[in-house]
C-alpha cells in the first residue's frame, strides 16, 4: 500500500492536514488509534481565526449551527473577585470565537478527510516505522486482526500529540513524576449559570482553569492542577482526583461556586496525565510534526485547537505548493522552511501562555494583578491579543 503521505493521528491537526492534501490530489493514509466519536480533555475553544479555514473546507455553516454562542468577553475569577473585559479583535466586523465538543469536531473533520479521498484507518495505530530507500515503511496494528497491513509513504506527518516528541518516529521517553507536573481534567455541566458570552480564566494556588458555554447548552470546565497539590487534596478528602480538584477550586473561586450551584455533571470527568507545554520541534529527519506534536501552549490561553488547525493549514499549504520538491526532491529544505514559519506563528503564543500560567498559579502575583485589571480592564483585553486570539498563521515562504 503506497501513499504520498502517512498521517499519524486523526485529531484536528491530523484530519485537517489529510483533508487538504487529499483534496489537492495527494494519496494520503491516516492512522487513528481511537474510535470516534470520542470525548477528550480539552477546553473546546476555537478562535475566530480558524473560521476562514472552516469556510474553505465547506463546514463553516455546520460549525456555526452546532457550536456554542460567540465568546466576546474574557474574565479572571480568583477568590471573591470576578473581573471581565472584551476580547480583543482586529475590527468591529471581526467575529468572535466559539466552542465545540471534541466528540463533534473531531468526527466532523475526519469524516471530511474521508470524503476528500483520504484512506482513514480507525481504530489503527503504527506498531513500527522505519526508513528504507527514501520511503517510510509502517507496520500497523488493528484491534481484532491477527494480520495487519504494511504501508509505505514518501513522507510522514505526526499529529499524535505532545508525547510524540520532536518530530520523531518514536514517542518521547517519559520522565519521573515531578511535584510541579500539571494534571489536566475536563467535564461538561448542564443547567449551569454561566453567562453565554464570557470565558473566565480561573486562577487558584497551584493551578488554573477555564469555563465556557459550548454546544447544546452545556458548560465545559477544564483545569490543570500541580501533582503535589492534587496528592495533598486526595489525601485530605479521600475521594476521586477530579472531585477533590473541583472542591478545591470552588473553595478558591466564588464565581465557580455560583455558576455550578444547581448544575448537573454530564458524562463524568475526564483526566489526562502530565501535560508537556513547550516547543517540541516541527521537522526532524524527514518527519513533519503538527499540532501538539510540534509544540503545546499552556491551556490557560485556550489556543490548543486553533494552533493545531492553523498549523495544519500552514503545513498542508506548503506541502501542496512544493509537492514535487517534497516527494521527489529535497524534503529537508521544505521542512526547514516549515520549521521557521511554524516558529514565527506559534512560539509567541507558547511563551506568553507560559508566563500567564505561572502568574495564575501564584497567589501573590494574582493578588497584585487583579486590582490592576479592575482599574484598567483594557490590560485584560490586551492579554487576549498576546495570547493569539486574533493571530493568523505566517505564510510559509523563504
Amino acid at each position: 500500500m503506497n501513499y504520498d503521505a502517512l498521517v499519524l493521528g486523526g485529531g484536528p491537526a491530523g484530519a485537517t492536514t489529510a483533508w487538504r492534501l487529499a483534496r489537492a490530489g495527494w494519496k494520503v493514509a491516516v492512522l487513528e488509534k481511537a474510535s470516534f466519536p470520542r470525548r477528550k480533555v480539552c477546553g473546546e475553544f476555537i478562535s475566530a481565526t480558524v473560521l476562514p479555514l472552516l469556510r474553505e473546507l465547506g463546514i463553516e455553516k455546520t460549525f456555526l449551527e452546532v457550536a456554542g454562542p460567540p465568546l466576546g468577553k474574557v474574565g479572571i475569577w480568583s477568590g471573591h473577585h470576578t473581573v471581565s473585559a472584551p476580547m480583543y479583535r482586529n475590527g468591529p466586523a471581526e467575529p468572535w470565537g466559539r466552542a465545540l465538543g471534541r466528540e463533534y469536531l473531531d468526527t466532523l473533520l475526519l469524516d471530511g478527510a474521508r470524503l476528500a479521498g483520504a484512506d482513514i484507518r480507525q481504530p489503527c495505530k503504527a506498531a513500527g516505522l522505519m526508513r528504507d530507500k527514501g520511503r517510510y515503511i509502517c507496520q500497523t496494528e488493528t484491534p481484532g486482526k491477527s494480520s495487519d497491513a504494511e504501508l509505505s509513504a514518501r513522507i510522514v506527518i505526526t499529529a499524535q500529540g505532545s508525547h510524540a516528541g520532536r518530530a520523531r518516529l518514536t514517542p518521547m521517553p517519559g520522565h519521573p513524576p515531578q511535584p510541579s507536573d500539571l494534571i489536566a481534567f475536563k467535564a461538561h455541566f448542564v443547567q449551569a449559570d454561566l453567562p453565554a458570552c464570557v470565558l473566565p480564566v480561573l486562577a487558584f494556588p497551584g493551578g488554573y482553569g477555564g469555563m465556557l458555554q459550548t454546544d447544546h447548552g452545556r458548560v465545559c470546565m477544564a483545569f490543570c492542577l500541580r501533582r503535589d497539590v492534587l496528592q495533598r487534596l486526595r489525601g485530605q478528602a479521600r475521594c476521586p482526583a477530579a472531585e477533590a480538584g473541583l472542591a478545591y477550586i470552588m473553595e478558591h473561586c466564588a464565581g465557580v461556586r455560583r455558576v455550578l450551584d444547581g448544575a448537573r455533571l454530564q458524562g463524568g470527568w475526564l483526566s489526562t496525565g502530565t501535560i508537556t507545554p513547550g516547543i517540541h520541534g516541527s521537522y526532524n529527519d524527514g518527519v513533519f510534526a503538527v499540532g501538539n506534536a510540534a509544540g503545546e501552549a499552556h491551556p490557560i490561553i485556550g489556543e490548543g485547537i486553533s494552533m493545531a488547525m492553523q498549523g495544519a493549514w500552514l503545513l498542508s499549504g506548503l506541502l501542496i505548493a512544493r509537492r514535487a520538491q517534497v516527494l521527489y526532491g529535497d524534503a529537508a529544505a521544505v521542512g526547514n522552511i516549515y520549521a521557521r514559519a511554524w516558529y514565527r506563528s506559534f512560539a509567541p503564543r507558547i511563551y506568553s501562555a507560559a508566563f500567564l500560567a505561572q502568574m495564575a498559579m501564584r497567589p501573590a502575583a494574582t493578588k497584585q494583578l487583579l486590582p490592576l485589571f479592575q482599574f484598567l480592564p483594557g490590560l485584560l483585553t490586551a492579554c487576549t491579543r498576546i495570547s493569539g486570539k486574533t493571530a493568523k498563521v505566517v505564510p510559509a515562504h523563504p
